[in-house]
């Protein structure tokens, strides 16, 4: 028989060590975001994922903004971000992301989205009318985008691409031995490759990594230089942290002075930037280093 598991002792296993303690303030700017965000009928990774950051970045006036629907058509089972049949697009969404990119007066916007596997782009096309919208609206503002693997299209890929955005940024999320657990539905020399291609064609590339999982250190730093050899430009480390019950666990915790040591061997590799550290998330004071 097995025994029921109270809250209490749910909780107990969830806690996370002292260096997550995160200060959650509000201020006018964060309201500002917010009610931007909701008036404009717009969603964020920041809500979507459970960002521990939001409250921070909201607080700072940016928000990483997600087109193309909420639902995925994949399962990664790490993210929080919910799987199924996505609805149609909404044709106007470029237009508003850029209007609420000009209401902040923002000088780096970060656009991702769900992966739309079931458009036969994977969503280029809405990526690249975004990236235009924002040029067109707010000039000077640099845009980022977070893009899925296209499911290793190059049409779809240099559709992106044509449409001028600053940096390019895809995540390998793990180690190659851990995407049968983690993104079943990925693979990582395929988003290697996207990511080489990109940097050919002239754009500044960027990528990051969760740790936790249960990946050795040697893969780690296996994929470190994967990414150096494709000449990735910005890397982004950070803790992996179970959204919910059904998610993976985590298997392990590193300590900050874990993820200052990568930092410090990434650099030597080559990459121009790398941002390390518990709670960071690829679009974590992207504003900063992305320029």
């Amino acid at each position: 028989m097995i025994p029921n598991v109270g809250d209490e002792e749910i909780n107990k296993k969830a806690r996370l060590p002292p260096w997550f303690k995160i200060r959650l303030t509000v201020n006018d700017r964060s309201a500002k975001v917010r009610d931007l965000i909701k008036s404009n009928k717009l969603q964020t990774v920041c809500r979507s994922a459970v960002c521990p950051n939001q409250a921070e970045c909201w607080n700072s006036g940016t928000a990483t903004f997600l087109i193309l629907g909420n639902v995925c058509t994949r399962g990664c089972k790490f993210c929080n971000v919910p799987n199924g049949i996505p609805e149609d697009i909404d044709s106007d969404e470029p237009n508003r992301v850029a209007s609420a990119v000009k209401s902040l007066q923002l000088k780096y916007a970060v656009i991702t989205s769900v992966t739309r596997d079931d458009l036969s782009d994977g969503g280029a096309s809405f990526f690249a009318r975004t990236i235009t919208a924002i040029h067109e609206n707010v000039p000077g503002c640099c845009v980022e985008v977070l893009v899925p693997d296209f499911q290793g299209s190059h049409s779809s890929l240099n559709t992106v691409i044509d449409a001028s955005p600053n940096i390019l940024n895809h995540n390998l999320e793990t180690v190659p031995s851990q995407y049968p657990r983690v993104r079943p539905q990925a693979d990582y020399y395929r988003s290697l490759e996207l990511l080489d291609r990109a940097r050919l064609s002239g754009i500044v590339t960027k990528s990051g990594l969760m740790l936790g999982f249960g990946e050795k250190i040697d893969e780690i730093r296996a994929v470190l230089r994967d990414l150096s050899n494709v000449a990735c430009s910005i890397l982004t480390i950070g803790q992996y942290l179970q959204p919910g019950r059904y998610h993976l666990p985590v298997v392990k915790y590193y300590h900050p002075d874990e993820f200052m040591s990568l930092r410090d061997e990434a650099m030597k590799m080559g990459f121009n930037q790398v941002v390390s550290g518990p709670l960071v998330r690829s679009s974590y004071h992207a504003e900063e280093y992305g320029r």
